[in-house]
C-alpha cells in the first residue's frame, strides 16, 4: 500500500477517535447547566443517563451529538477517499472505540452505541432501519436498555450478511465493521451483561420519556 494512503488513513482514523470521544453528554449538562450524567446512574455520558440526569429536550441534544460524532467521521472519509470502503470502515470503528474510550474523559464515557448508529447510517442506512425494530421492541418488552442495545447491535451483523446475498456489490469492509463496531459496543457493556445474568440490571422508567422528572436533575 502506498505511503501516503498509509498515512492519510491513520490521520483520519484519529481524527474520528477524536471525534468520536467528545464527550457530549457532559458537554451538554455544562451549557445547560445540568447534572454531570456521570456522578448518577451507571455513571456514562450517553442518552439514557443523559436522559436521566438532563431530562428529554437535552438528552436529545446528546443523543444528536452522539449520533453526529459517527456521521461526520465516515462522511469525511468517504470525502477524502473517494468513497474507499475499508478506510470507512476503519474510521467508524475509531469513532465507536472514541465514544467508549474517551481520550477527554478517562477513557470511560458511553457505550457506543449512538455513535454506532450514526456511522451505519452513512454505511447502511437501510441497516439501521431493519435492526432498530430490534432495538426498541427489547426496551418496550423488557425495560432493559441494556439489552435492547446489545441485541440491536447484534442485529447488524445478519442484517449486512443479507445485503451480501441481495446486493452483491456490499463491501465486505463493511459487514466486518458490522461484527468488530457490535463487538466494541458488547465489550462495554460488559458490566450489564454480568448484572443482566444475575437479574441486578435496572430497568429504564418508561415515565422519562413522557416528561417525568429525571432523578438528580
Amino acid at each position: 500500500m502506498d505511503l501516503a494512503v498509509v498515512l492519510s488513513t491513520a490521520i483520519l482514523m484519529l481524527v474520528a477517535y477524536l471525534a468520536g470521544s467528545i464527550p457530549v453528554g457532559v458537554v451538554v449538562a455544562r451549557i445547560s447547566g445540568g447534572t454531570d450524567p456521570r456522578t448518577i446512574g451507571s455513571g456514562r455520558t450517553g442518552g439514557t443517563n443523559a436522559l436521566r440526569a438532563l431530562g428529554r429536550k437535552w438528552a436529545a441534544v446528546v443523543v444528536s451529538g452522539d449520533l453526529l460524532k459517527g456521521i461526520l467521521p465516515v462522511l469525511l472519509a468517504r470525502f477524502v477517499t473517494g468513497g474507499d470502503p475499508l478506510v470507512e470502515a476503519l474510521c467508524a470503528a475509531s469513532a465507536v472505540a472514541g465514544a467508549i474510550w474517551s481520550v477527554f474523559a478517562g477513557f470511560r464515557s458511553g457505550r457506543g452505541v449512538g455513535t454506532g448508529v450514526g456511522t451505519m447510517l452513512v454505511i447502511q442506512p437501510l441497516a439501521v432501519v431493519l435492526a432498530t425494530p430490534v432495538f426498541v421492541g427489547v426496551i418496550l418488552l423488557t425495560r432493559y436498555v441494556s439489552l435492547g442495545s446489545l441485541l440491536g447491535s447484534a442485529a447488524m451483523l445478519p442484517v449486512m450478511l443479507l445485503f451480501l446475498v441481495v446486493a452483491p456489490g456490499t463491501p465486505l469492509s463493511y459487514v466486518l465493521y458490522a461484527a468488530v463496531g457490535a463487538g466494541f459496543i458488547w465489550l462495554a457493556h460488559s458490566d450489564n451483561i454480568n448484572r443482566l445474568l444475575h437479574g441486578t440490571e435496572r430497568k429504564f422508567d418508561l415515565g422519562l420519556l413522557a416528561g417525568k422528572r429525571p432523578s438528580g436533575g
